[in-house]
């Protein structure tokens, strides 16, 4: 418990920090600003609480605001959907009864690897929590990286992403997608902040990667439902691939991207040269060799 209440606090304060007085609506009042963003009671005001209170929150003490009072918080601060809901969930009005139990072994449902086989033609993947690698078709191995061939505790977006030298070099946004990737797991890690395995993956990663410990910092957030990754791929070269999630019904905590490529462009040149690559570069077991 003390730990979202730190992490309220901070995200709190690093929001406040962002926001320009002026574009709030904030006549200026002469007075000298020794700190970017907002004061805590022109925040306040904003929300239409009393100074004492948001300072409270903010301080990280364990109050409980009302759905109308985070609302106007998150408007205060000029937060968007994905600040929104990771606000609502350090708060705790998001949590959800499911995610206070025991937390088990995520698996994929059969019709979801019908799907990805159906999809052969692009490339899609199903993430799980903390950005966990449940599934990918062939196209999504021959594109990022067979995430099936790694020991089951690396097979996570996020780890690949920091900790392979390759990833690094496929993507040619690589600071813009691994920061992606960053605020993503901060949005995860909010919405069920006493998961172990989840604590255990910042750790590491904060560790090993100077970069997502700077950007952890930050404190920003992020939740991925469309964009665009530009890639330098070692078979097929430059490429940009666009990407769309779904949540399956029933199953809020996987998603599925499918990434696809606009009709008659370069990128989709490239795609479909990978893809006769990966039907052609077969074993005689019917697999493709790691590259």
């Amino acid at each position: 418990m003390a730990d979202t209440n730190r992490e309220l606090a901070d995200f709190l304060r690093r929001a406040r920090a962002q926001v320009d007085p002026e574009r709030a609506g904030l006549p200026p009042d002469g007075r000298v600003r020794r700190v970017p963003g907002l004061r805590r009671e022109e925040v306040a005001r904003l929300a239409g609480v009393s100074t004492d209170y948001y300072a409270r929150l903010e301080q990280g003490r364990r109050i409980m605001p009302s759905a109308a009072v985070v609302q106007a918080i998150g408007r205060a601060l000029g937060l968007d959907d994905a600040g929104r809901a990771h606000l609502e969930d350090l708060i705790g009005l998001a949590a959800a009864p499911a995610r206070r139990g025991a937390r088990g072994v995520q698996r994929v449902r059969p019709g979801l690897y019908q799907l990805l086989d159906a999809l052969d033609g692009e490339p899609a993947l199903i993430l799980g929590r903390r950005t966990d690698v449940l599934a990918s078709n062939r196209m999504a191995k021959a594109l990022f990286t067979d995430f099936d061939r790694l020991p089951a505790t690396q097979r996570n977006y996020a780890r690949w992403m920091f900790l392979d030298e390759d990833a690094r070099s496929l993507f040619a946004d690589w600071p813009d997608q691994a920061r992606a990737a960053v605020e993503s797991l901060r949005f995860e890690a909010g919405r069920d902040p006493g998961d172990r395995a989840t604590a255990e993956l910042i750790a590491e990663l904060g560790e090993r990667s100077p970069e997502f410990r700077r950007w952890w910092e930050e404190h920003r957030v992020h939740q991925r439902t469309h964009g665009a990754k530009r890639l330098r791929h070692p078979v097929v070269g430059e490429l940009t691939v666009d990407y769309e999630t779904l949540t399956p019904p029933g199953d809020p905590e996987t998603t599925l991207f499918v990434y696809t490529t606009e009709a008659g462009s370069p990128s989709r040149r490239a795609l479909d040269l990978l893809a006769s690559w990966t039907a052609s570069d077969v074993d005689s077991e019917g697999t493709r060799p790691a590259r």
